[in-house]
């Protein structure tokens, strides 16, 4: 094999998401993923630390992405609209990536371990959001509050996104997720409640 193989990033990414939908995770080695991809463990372990984070790589660029969004924000946005700027950046990054998102999710979902992993991820996204907003002046709470309630409506938008057919625009899910949430916090949508005898 030649020294620089173009794209081998994204080769190893491709491959092992092939691998564990064919085969699962757990039965997935990095020997596997390197052949298919048609590169060498080394090369694997220059872009990877292990076979998980093929999966979780992307969390340091989303960090990055958040950090630089809010930090480039205008000024007189409200917190929640400074972190809007973050989810939409999310948004167009992910949108032509839909297909290896979707195999990437139903590999997460069948193994706990990932799941768990997951859930940190998410957990260390919202604890960068909230740095970047007690940058912007935001104190505590209100910065810990906005930053969770920013990864709530990506959630809710992109699970939307995933499990609605036709739905194809990712950043418009995430900017009518956002305006639903505003809706809800100043009391403009009504919520029917049933009475307990």
């Amino acid at each position: 094999m030649s020294r620089w193989e173009p794209n081998s990033r994204g080769r190893l990414e491709q491959a092992a998401l092939q691998l564990y939908s064919e085969r699962g995770f757990e039965q997935t080695t990095v020997a596997d993923i390197a052949m298919r991809a048609g590169l060498t463990e080394r090369t694997f372990f220059r872009h990877f630390a292990d076979k998980r984070e093929v999966l979780f790589g992307g969390e340091s660029s989303l960090q990055e992405i958040s950090m630089n969004a809010i930090a480039c924000a205008p000024d007189p946005l409200a917190p929640i609209d400074a972190v809007a700027v973050a989810l939409d950046a999310w948004g167009v990054l992910i949108q032509d990536r839909r297909e290896l998102v979707r195999q990437r999710r139903a590999v997460i979902a069948a193994n706990a371990e990932l799941q768990a992993r997951e859930l940190l991820k998410r957990a260390s996204l919202a604890s960068a959001i909230a740095d970047a907003l007690r940058r912007r002046g935001v104190a505590d709470p209100a910065a810990s509050l906005t930053a969770e309630a920013g990864i709530a409506v990506f959630k809710v938008a992109f699970e939307r996104w995933m499990n609605e057919p036709g739905q194809q625009d990712l950043p418009q899910l995430i900017r009518e997720t956002l305006d639903q949430l505003k809706a809800v916090t100043a009391g403009g949508c009504k919520v029917q409640r049933e009475l307990v005898p």
